[in-house]
Formats: structure tokens, sequence, C-alpha cells
């Protein structure tokens, strides 16, 4: 008999999972009153259309910490075309694997996922990474598809429980962050798992289990098979998290933090002769952010900083090793020579790394580029009226005041808080076109990757070769 022929039954005999184990209300703090209004909607709509819909993942580990959750995330035994057939107010997104996202006031997006099979985590042989998978299932086999076992439970309002199929209470109640399944083939398979898995343990002070931390630490290189777009962008969610810098010592201590920044790797534990090094320049900085982000949340201060501002402060003090910019006067041409020779190493060192937009890539050496001139103009009472008047002055004011508070000065003013990202260029449209993007059929909403040859999904295959004129 072929393998081909032997896999059903070795799908079949996966099937024979662990009853779960069913919190009743009177063992666990959530009520149906926590959630918020619209997803309530959501799952007493499934229900009334004879569905079964879930609150799942962060939304039930935060209500269950007595934290108020940022999403509440549904999952249902209805499919995508069935759940767009009862919210017309909805759209499909994802190429492999389908959401809904239904859509109310203010901009508030509740998603809504079908519960998925066990096909993905079923796979063995070299090719597991990221395999295709559209197929749906039920809460067994999605419970273990999740990533972590504190995001794995599921919340029905209908009984009032909580279901856990893979020990997620427990170690919720130990506060434990636990990789769901075999560490090692679960990130092999997306090693995105790695970040997600710090991210969670920073983010609510968790301590990651011994056998997941070890499976990341032996891992932690194959984030360089990860799509670069999916690394920008969940770097993007560390550095506005308000917990980067317990974010950042997971991530050295595991070797991620080289791997997903490369141009780190050699520099990130060296001293410095001159200054401090470049991981406590990290440390201050990031110390930095997470104040004024968290505040800006708490208090609802202007809008959140822009991934530019925040990514030039990150790449900070690799700059000033490779350069060592901000103890010189640069003026004239040896700041033009300087912005020149910082754009050209940022391209090669991450800009294709993390494909950033050429945008964010110029706004970056813009605003680590005009340090020098903020710094050569300090203690002097006042801006110079010509400086001021550059459209880059407040945003540049602002990168100094960071940079300012982590040596020791004062505090960031909230008053510059208020700044908007550079404005995004609008391509125009060729003679002869009507300036409409061609569509691509059997694709619907945004892919996640390239359809470059050679990997499964945009992942590489493994080589085997190896604002004001006074100072604020």
């Amino acid at each position: 008999m072929s393998s081909r022929q032997n896999k059903p039954k070795q799908r079949e005999e996966t099937l024979f999972l662990a009853p779960p184990r069913i919190l009743s209300p009177d063992e666990h703090p959530i009520t149906p009153g926590m959630i918020d209004a619209d997803a309530l909607l959501v799952l007493r709509k499934l229900h009334d259309a004879g569905f079964h819909g879930y609150l799942v993942g962060g939304g039930v580990r935060d209500l269950y910490l007595g934290k108020t959750p940022k999403d509440f995330d549904i999952s249902t035994d209805a499919h995508p075309g069935q759940i767009r057939k009862i919210f017309r107010n909805s759209m499909t997104i994802g190429r492999r694997f389908r959401l809904v996202q239904i859509f109310f006031r203010n901009g508030k997006i509740i998603e809504v996922s079908t519960l998925r099979s066990l096909d993905e985590h079923d796979l063995d042989g070299p090719e597991t990474v990221l395999a295709p998978n559209n197929t749906f299932g039920n809460l067994e086999e999605d419970a273990q598809r999740r990533d972590l076992t504190i995001n794995s439970l599921f919340y029905e309002i209908e009984q009032n429980t909580i279901l856990d199929y893979v020990g997620g209470i427990e170690d919720l109640n130990h506060a434990i962050v636990r990789i769901v399944g075999d560490p090692d083939k679960r990130i092999s398979r997306d090693p995105v798992r790695m970040l997600r898995a710090i991210r969670h343990a920073a983010r609510i002070n968790f301590t990651i289990e011994p056998q997941s931390w070890q499976a990341i630490c032996r891992h932690h290189h194959e984030l360089t098979l990860c799509p670069p777009s999916r690394l920008r962008d969940e770097l993007y969610k560390d550095l506005h998290s308000g917990s980067l810098l317990d974010w950042f010592h997971l991530a050295a201590d595991s070797g991620l933090f080289g791997s997903i920044l490369v141009l780190y790797k050699e520099i990130l534990g060296k001293g410095s002769n001159s200054g401090p090094g470049c991981k406590e320049q990290l440390t201050r900085l990031f110390t930095v952010i997470d104040r004024v982000t968290t505040k800006m949340t708490e208090e609802q201060i202007g809008q959140r900083l822009p991934n530019e501002f925040l990514l030039a402060l990150l790449l900070l003090p690799w700059a000033n090793t490779q350069f060592d910019f901000i103890r010189q006067e640069l003026q004239g041409s040896a700041a033009y020579q300087f912005s020149k020779q910082l754009r050209a190493s940022l391209d090669l060192e991450i800009g294709t790394q993390l494909n950033l937009p050429r945008t964010t890539r110029q706004e970056i050496v813009t605003l680590i580029g005009n340090l020098p001139l903020f710094l050569q103009h300090e203690g002097k009472g006042s801006w110079p009226q010509w400086l001021t008047r550059k459209s880059y002055f407040k945003n540049c004011l602002l990168f100094y005041r960071f940079y300012l508070e982590s040596t020791g000065g004062l505090p960031v003013p909230e008053g510059l808080l208020d700044i908007a990202p550079p404005p995004i260029p609008v391509a125009k449209p060729r003679s002869g076109s009507s300036g409409k993007r061609p569509s691509r059929p059997g694709i619907i909403g945004t892919a996640f990757s390239s359809d470059a040859p050679g990997g499964i999904f945009g992942f590489k295959k493994k080589s085997s070769s190896k604002a004001n004129n006074s100072k604020s």
C-alpha cells in the first residue's frame, strides 16, 4: 500500500483526542456582560442561525486574567460563505485560511474564523513550513492548531462555560507560556510562533515553559525563513506593545533579536570605549518608548507614534556604533555625506531584510541624520528660525527629546507627541492605462506573501549548503 493510501488511516488515528476540561460558571470569572456588545451580537446571531459561536484566543485569556481585551475574536462551525450570508456588513480576507471581517461603527472590526482541521498539526517530513490548508474542523482540532495553550481556550455564552483542550487554564493559573504540541515541530512549521511566545510572556509577565524556551533558543535562526514583510509587521506589534523592554530581554537572551535584526547580531553584546554599548543604549531607549507609548494609550494623548519613528529609535544605537556620529559636529557636506552613507548602509543591512518601503527608509535617515544638528544647538535657548521652518522639524525635535531622556535628560514633553506619519506617495498611472491594478482571479483579500517559486507561501527553502521656536 502506498504512503498516499496510508494517509486517511493516519488522519483517523489523530482524531481521538482527550475530552476537554469544562469550567462551569462558578469556576471562572467571565460573564456575557464583560464581552464587547458587538462581539456579543455576532455570537447571538450565529446561534440564532443554527451555528455554534465561541469567543477565542486573547479575548478569553485577558478576561480570565481580569484585563480588558484589545480584540474579541470569534470562531464558529459556520463556513465563510455562511457567515457572509448572516452578516452583510462583512468581507472575506486571507489566502492561506479565509477569515470573515464584520464591520461596525467607528471602524471596529470583529474577525470570525471557521474552526480549522488538524492537517497542519499532523504533517511530517522536511517541507512542513506553513503547508497549504483551508480545511475546516472541530473544536478539538482547532485548539491543537493554535500557537499557545493560553490562547487556545473557548468561551461560549449559552452555558457560560470555558472549554479547555490543551491545559490552558492551568498555564494561566501558573503564569506560564507554553507552545501547543511539540514545540520543535510547531516552530519549524511556523517560526513566527517564537515571536508570539516571547511577546505574550513580556506583555503579561509570564514565564516561558522550559521545553518551549529551549526550542526557541535552538530554532531562533529559522526566522530567516519567514517572509520579510511578515517579520516587519510582527516587529511593529512589539514596538507599540508598551512592554518592549521585557520583550527585548527575552529576544536577546534567546537569540531572536539577532535573527530578526541581523545588523545587531555581532555588536549587541560588545561594549564601547566612548560610552554605553548597544545593549545598554537599547535598554535606555526602550524604557523611554514603553513609558511614552503606555502614557499615550492610557491618557489618549495624540496619535500612536508612527512605525518609522519607533524603528529609527531602534536603529539609533546601531547607526551610532557604525558611524560614531553623535560626538561629531556634522555640518554642510559632512552632514550630507553622512546621510548618504547611512541610507546606503540601511538599505544593505535591513531595508530588504524587513521589506521596508522607500518612505520608511527615508524617514529613518531624516530622523537619525538630523540628530547631530539638534545636539549642536542644545543649550542655546532657542532654535534657529531656518530650522523651525523645516518640514521635518517637529518629528526630529521629538526624536531628539526621546534620545535626550534616554541619556538622563528631562522627560519627553506631552505637547510634542501628536505627530503624523510621513505621507504615502500616490503612484501615477502609466499613460494609456486606466490606473487600476489588474485583478487576481481567485484571490480574496490580502495575500500573505509573494508567489515566488522555491518555497511554501513565501517561505524560503532551507539552504542545503548552509513643534515651537523655544526648546520644549
